[in-house]
């Protein structure tokens, strides 16, 4: 195949995902999504920074589980992609059989959590302690699946026990199985990396997770990690309970949204695209404790 004839065999909100023969080439664009809808801006360096902030949680977690990451330079992929479009924002990973499960877990309750909290006094079924105020630390993590949803649809969140019954589905006496390591597995590289980004600054209050299976059967997380797309991040030291914090995440695109709704069209504002790649970029450093060159 000709280098001017790689095309992707899957595109996501944000990821463009090529075939590389025995290894993927997943590349995060500059496009961003909000409320499961892609937005009509580029945001530049974003692809690039949830690539090199996937990249060093990668690095920090492979003690607790391998990840699918085999190189995130270009000089070690095909030649399509040594040019200056993918630099940065592209990863070469194995090839991995994804579970069907979108593996979230929650430190603080916030967005759609406090929302179910305040109706029920439980999030996703979970039953949590009375009086909790907006944005309050958990006791403990709670860990709340949801299914994986096509382009346009939204996902839906599920128990516990209905994550082993879709996991049974797919894989015949292993649903129990799967589903018990995901939740361990999610918890886990929740405490070490939410205790690592405190040090530095920085509250994850929630995150999801992505798992399959390599060849061999066994589970290692792949997708995305930790970024600013995936995650709740919060300023720790204005962090304050009982309202809504700020955050270096695209939560400030989707309240910019949700202020202007039936005005935007899916379009946000310069000023408000600018203040979302600062906002990024600043996560980056405050966590790897590098400029994003």
């Amino acid at each position: 195949m000709s280098t001017n004839e790689l095309k992707p065999v899957k595109e996501g909100k944000v990821r463009e995902i090529y075939d590389n023969g025995d290894s993927l080439i997943m590349v995060a664009t500059d496009r961003i999504s909000c409320f499961d809808v892609i937005l009509k801006n580029i945001i530049e360096k974003k692809g690039t920074v949830l690539t090199q902030m996937s990249k060093f949680w990668f690095d920090l977690t492979k003690d607790i589980l391998p990840n699918h990451m085999i190189s995130a330079d270009v000089k070690d992929m095909p030649e399509f992609f040594q040019q200056p479009k993918f630099d940065g924002n592209s990863m070469m990973c194995r090839k991995l059989n994804m579970l069907p499960v979108e593996c979230i877990v929650r430190g603080y309750i916030t967005g759609s959590g406090w929302a179910s909290y305040q109706k029920t006094g439980k999030v996703c079924g979970i039953e949590l302690p009375e009086g909790l105020k907006e944005s309050d630390k958990l006791p403990e993590p709670i860990y709340t699946p949801s299914t994986k949803a096509e382009i346009g649809d939204h996902d839906e969140n599920i128990s516990f026990e209905q994550s082993v019954t879709h996991l049974e589905k797919e894989f015949p006496g292993k649903g129990l199985e799967y589903a018990t390591k995901l939740r361990d597995y999610t918890i886990a590289l929740y405490k070490k990396c939410a205790d690592y980004a405190l040090e530095r600054g920085i509250i994850i209050a929630d995150t999801k997770f992505e798992f399959g299976l390599d060849e061999d059967g066994n589970i290692v997380l792949g997708d995305e990690m930790l970024t600013p797309d995936s995650s709740r991040f919060w300023p720790a030291d204005t962090y304050e309970p009982g309202k809504s914090q700020p955050s270096f995440d695209k939560q400030f695109a989707r309240d910019w949204l949700k202020a202007n709704e039936g005005k935007h069209d899916w379009e946000l504002p310069e000023e408000i695209t600018e203040k979302t790649i600062a906002k990024y970029l600043q996560a980056y450093k405050l966590i790897t404790g590098e400029d994003l060159v």
